[in-house]
């Protein structure tokens, strides 16, 4: 589908003493499955490389913590959960989801394949259990006793590399008559708006609602309705159940986005094969961007450290000749150096101190809430900047 050449790990954060030391670079090559239309990233670095020690926190986002508190308000009322109900999610992360049903006296379980996260939600009093998700896992889970009412995954379909494993698992640990709700990127909009920076070693699949309901379908999971959310530049939320459960018909929303993907052509070649070049036509355009402010005597800093942001920088090669830092709310990421680019991270107070011109938003999907966390840059002059789903430079 695309060729991105190789790039490090998107989120293998750079110490100051590992900048003379050599970066291992992965092919990023996605490929299209012909049979299923599940579009894949190959297995290049096993997940535990990835994920055992991870950079990501979640609750460092105030847009994406709103939405989850809605999402939990709306499902405590959807499944009527109570204080005998169980809610299970699968890479909860920092507890940033969960923390919202625990207050309202739900049981909660997060498992978490990060240490050093699942660390941070189990201080917040989430109980957390620090592993990869699949069929073993579920089988502990069950052994035990623990099966879900709702079974919760933001943010994690994409990035497990056996996802008929993870389904299985799934199956396993939701009750008779429970829910599970799925959210990641909806391709359709990676393909409509040019979002190749989501693409990156830790996502290793890019989902349409087509090839994810057949996948589920295999597992005896019916996916009875979906909603198209604004999240992460457009993603979709899938519900599941039992084929065997009678309590949720599926809902015209489901049949209306599979007809309309279908009649997209993401049943055929040919719609994957035109992305290639939208995304080399986007790497021009950054670059002469970028060229252009620098031949002009313009400062042009960064505004996030996300994962799409290494993939974008890697993929154009911009290094600190064209972007001379970013900054990251993340105390985590700050006096560290980007993978691959090897472009400082500080505070966002460095926007300050120095004044840039231009501040290229990374997270472009947080967009909104950026600029106005940093709208003190316009006192100068200063301009945002935004790479997808075009260059822009806004006012």
């Amino acid at each position: 589908m695309v060729d991105l050449g190789a790039s490090p790990l998107s989120n293998r954060y750079l110490g100051r003493d590992e900048l003379d030391q050599m970066e291992p670079f992965y092919p990023l090559t996605v490929r299209v499955c012909d049979q299923c239309w599940l579009v894949q990233l190959p297995e290049f670095v096993a997940p535990a490389a990835i994920f055992s020690d991870y950079a990501y926190f979640s609750s460092y986002s105030d847009s994406w913590l709103k939405h989850c508190e809605e999402y939990a308000g709306k499902m405590k009322g959807m499944l009527k959960l109570g204080g005998q109900s169980q809610v299970v999610e699968i890479a909860s992360n920092d507890g940033y989801l969960l923390q919202y049903f625990a207050r309202e006296g739900i049981r909660v379980l997060g498992v978490e394949p990060a240490a050093n996260v699942a660390k941070v939600a189990v201080a917040k009093g989430i109980p957390s259990r620090v592993e990869f998700f699949g069929r073993e896992s579920a089988r502990g889970m069950v052994s035990e006793g623990l099966r879900a009412d709702l079974v919760i995954g933001n943010n994690v379909l994409a990035h497990v590399p056996d996802i008929n494993d993870f389904i299985a698992g799934l199956k396993m640990v939701l009750k008779p008559d429970g829910v599970l709700t799925m959210e990641f990127p909806h391709l359709l909009k990676m393909m409509d708006f040019n979002q190749f920076d989501t693409i990156y070693h830790e996502h290793f699949s890019y989902l349409s609602f087509v090839a994810v309901e057949r996948a589920f379908a295999r597992h005896g999971i019916v996916l009875f309705d979906v909603e198209e959310l604004p999240t992460h530049g457009g993603s979709l939320r899938i519900y599941g159940r039992h084929k065997e459960s009678t309590l949720w018909p599926v809902t015209a929303r489901a049949n209306e986005l599979r007809g309309r993907e279908i009649s997209r052509g993401l049943e055929g070649l040919e719609a994957y094969q035109s992305f290639a070049g939208q995304v080399e036509q986007i790497k021009r355009e950054l670059l002469k961007f970028l060229i252009s402010a620098r031949e002009q005597g313009k400062r042009v800093v960064g505004y996030g450290a996300p994962a799409k942001g290494n993939t974008l920088l890697n993929y154009c090669g911009v290094r600190t000749d064209l972007l001379d830092y970013t900054v990251d709310r993340s105390p985590h990421k700050q006096g560290h150096f980007l993978p691959g680019s090897r472009i400082p991270i500080y505070s966002p107070e460095k926007v300050f101190e120095t004044k840039p011109d231009y501040m290229l938003i990374l997270p472009w999907n947080l967009k909104d809430e950026i600029m106005g966390q940093m709208c003190g840059i316009r006192e100068w002059g200063g301009k945002f900047v935004v790479p997808i789903p075009q260059v822009e430079v806004l006012k």
